[in-house]
């Protein structure tokens, strides 16, 4: 259904609201209360939850809290189309609201679409470069958020208004827009949420679900006021935003009076859920999967992902000159220190250990020496179910060996877990692939050029051999990657030989899906890790 000005999601008409002028002296206070105590926001919440134009005050919000089933507010933090001026709206009133328990729901009113159906007056979207105005629009949403204290994993809803679904190139901006929105967010450590209609902006978000490379929002935030507080819709398929991160807005504008005070509000009914974190492959710490590469200058390269793409022109040198190292592997959290650390063979076949820091790689250590005849090195995770990870790696005689981490940083002696391995290339650890406990080994069979499953047990593997039905004869450096997308199944990543992409290999429970192009030019970029 249409959805004509409601008055939660009010964009000035004619003429905006100015904005309030606030002075610097005023602006540098705020930040610094916000920078003395933070909250995620929502975070875990399901129940019934208002917004109103305006925040309310903090003694229209303590009546409320006692005398409604409300226990969570929708808060307009910002956007050159915000219809009403926020006094309230500081870090104070946050921390006071929080504390008092109410949940809160950021809400940002960009620019819109180019073929809205809302009134005059308001900013657009330039479709020719939309795709970079959604990126700035993002940072200005984090600027916001992190001036009223909303940390990261917060979660940031763009209110993106009804607008036609016959205008193409409005479309194909709306699309570019929300990417550069969402890829933003999600670089700073913020998840994306999208209000729309269900018949125009929600729909047609579902219909580009499952695009190759567009970074779709995390949750949705979608209208339809049928008067029905649930998350559910004909509209939007089960397997569209499933496990918690829907909220709907199901009525519109309508005045509510509770413990005598009387609010002008939207309803809505909320299922958020904080996304599961990546538990490996996160160098910079926004929370999403990243790339290591060694560069043809010989430098170790971290190359940030967001979710669907892996920005080239984000990336960190974590060490200068890797030339003499000829395998390289982000083994985990080997020292226990919080930070994922990176393991290496040298040609002379010494094996060395580089602790993970804030700004790249540590001093190293000498783990052993006599490796130049090992092949495949291979993270594994923890495979001893001991809580430090593991590593493998494949004998001159194709047998698997598990050698254990352990405290100290050290690793144990070696493990047979496999036998005749001959033919077996391309090793990369799959995460829990199959949930159920251990983490699983994906490789690749010479005779087929597929790759296949090995599930995972406590200190080896069960021996059986699940397909993944995957071709990968034009593939290098398979490398397990964590959940890259955040979707609740860990993924792959490599090289395509033929064209130098770097491609996406997304887990879905039993198999893998087609790869897709996450980034170019990454021929001379080897090893992976």
């Amino acid at each position: 259904m249409s959805v004509v000005t409601p008055a939660r999601r009010k964009i000035a008409i004619g003429t905006l609201i100015a904005a309030v002028v606030v002075g610097a002296s005023s602006i540098a206070l705020q930040r610094a209360d916000a920078a003395t105590w933070s909250t995620v926001q929502p975070g875990a919440f399901t129940g019934p939850a208002f917004d109103a134009c305006t925040a309310p005050t903090s003694a229209a919000m303590k009546a409320w809290r006692a005398d409604s089933e409300y226990r969570a507010i929708g808060i307009y933090i910002g956007g050159v189309n915000r219809g009403c001026a926020q006094p309230q709206l500081t870090p104070d009133w946050v921390k006071q609201q929080v504390q008092a328990g109410w949940k809160l729901l950021p809400l940002y009113v960009g620019p819109q679409a180019t073929c809205t159906t809302i009134g005059g007056g308001r900013k657009l979207i330039d479709n020719a470069h939309a795709e970079t105005q959604g990126r700035l629009t993002a940072s200005d949403a984090v600027a916001q958020a992190t001036r009223l204290g909303l940390a990261r994993e917060s979660v940031l809803i763009y209110d993106m208004e009804a607008y036609r679904t016959d205008d193409d190139a409005c479309r194909k901006g709306v699309l570019a827009f929300m990417n550069g929105w969402t890829a933003r967010l999600h670089d700073n450590g913020y998840f994306s949420g999208f209000y729309s209609s269900v018949s125009s902006g929600i729909t047609h978000q579902v219909a580009n679900y499952a695009t190759p490379g567009y970074t779709r929002p995390d949750y949705i935030d979608f209208a339809r006021w049928d008067l029905n507080p649930v998350t559910t819709d004909k509209a939007i398929p089960a397997t569209a935003w499933p496990g918690k991160r829907r909220m709907k807005q199901w009525r519109g504008g309508h005045k509510e009076t509770h413990g005598g005070v009387t609010i002008n509000i939207d309803s809505d009914y909320v299922d958020f859920a904080p996304l599961p974190k990546t538990k490996t492959a996160d160098i910079s710490g926004n929370g999403w999967s990243d790339v290591l590469g060694r560069s043809p200058s010989g430098a170790l390269t971290a190359f940030m992902g967001n979710g669907s793409l892996v920005d080239n022109n984000q990336r960190r040198t974590l060490a200068p000159n890797f030339r003499a190292m000829n395998a390289i592997i982000r083994i985990g959290d080997l020292n226990r220190d919080g930070r994922e650390d990176v393991v290496t063979r040298q040609t002379n076949g010494d094996l060395w250990f580089y602790p993970g820091t804030s700004t790249g790689l540590g001093a190293r250590k000498r783990l052993t020496r006599g490796w130049q005849k090992m092949r495949e090195l291979t993270p594994i995770g923890d495979l001893t179910g001991d809580g430090l990870p593991d590593l493998l790696a494949l004998s001159p005689g194709n047998n698997l060996f598990l050698y254990a981490g352990q405290s100290g940083t050290k690793l144990s002696g070696q493990k047979l877990v496999g036998t005749g391995w001959t033919g077996r290339t391309e090793l990369a650890n799959a995460g829990d692939f199959n949930r159920d406990g251990f983490p699983d080994l994906a490789a690749r069979l010479t005779t087929d050029g597929r790759l296949y499953l090995w599930p995972g047990r406590k200190g080896g593997f069960t021996g059986a051999r699940v397909p993944l039905n995957t071709a990968a004869t034009d593939l290098r450096d398979l490398t397990g990657v964590g959940d890259f997308n955040r979707d609740g199944y860990p993924d792959l990543t490599a090289v395509q030989k033929s064209t130098g992409n770097l491609v996406f290999l997304a887990g879905a429970g039993t198999t893998l899906r087609p790869p897709f192009r996450l980034a170019t030019g990454y021929a001379t970029i080897t090893p992976l890790a």
